[in-house]
């Protein structure tokens, strides 16, 4: 079974949206606003992590001591995760977590005196990047009407780049995996706030290869 965590971020409802495009080709524990769920042993029940929540945000609270601890024994357990849109500031307050996360988004009062991430808002192109992963030949590039664009995150461990886009800002990473220390995957998306570029055929199109790579399909 999939563990979906989601926040309502911001009333735009990412993750929900995306969970009702896939909910019939997996199976799926969604959970919304909520941080309850990670207080349990997750490595015997879940087969993989999904999250597309940003800690203290969006009138949900921080994620208690026990989440944390339980996640974070999940992973020591080879647990792999899939990291959308924000979800790498999932749990930002824990030290262990913004190490290991590959492209971090830092949230403002960073508590390592990072200088925060922006998100410019307009239409962009996201391509796949050159590069020999397997998965690049699975991917597919996408042009998205306006929204908010992820840039200017931190990185904190080697990643392999998956897809990128290029703004008046620079070119940034948009898609990668990185390696836990314990042996599990991160594999991260992050473009898609709003519900219609959520839903497009082509994001969604991505996030299920993303999935399948981790569940071994």
């Amino acid at each position: 079974m999939i563990l979906f965590a989601s926040d309502n971020h911001y009333g735009a409802y990412p993750g929900r949206n995306l969970y009702e495009e896939i909910q019939a080709s997996y199976d799926i524990e969604f959970r919304e606003d909520d941080w309850s769920c990670f207080e349990t042993t997750l490595s015997e029940r879940y087969e993989l992590i999904v999250l597309n929540m940003i800690a203290a945000t969006c009138e949900v609270p921080q994620p208690s001591e026990c989440a944390g601890r339980e996640l974070r024994n999940y992973l020591l357990a080879g647990g792999s995760l899939l990291l959308l849109h924000g979800a790498s500031a999932a749990f930002w307050h824990e030290a262990w977590w913004r190490e290991i996360v590959g492209l971090r988004w830092v949230r403002p009062g960073d508590p390592d005196a990072v200088p925060k991430s922006s998100h410019p808002r307009r239409p962009y192109e996201v391509t796949v990047s050159r590069s020999r992963h397997p998965l690049c030949k699975k991917l597919k590039p996408v042009s998205l009407p306006t929204d908010e664009i992820y840039i200017h995150l931190e990185q904190t461990c080697p990643i392999y780049s998956l897809m990128e886009t290029t703004t008046d800002e620079g070119t940034f990473v948009q898609a990668y995996e990185s390696t836990t220390p314990w042996g599990g995957r991160i594999l991260a998306y992050l473009p898609g706030h709003l519900p219609e570029v959520v839903r497009a055929p082509d994001m969604v199109h991505n996030v299920r290869v993303l999935l399948d790579d981790l569940l071994g399909a």
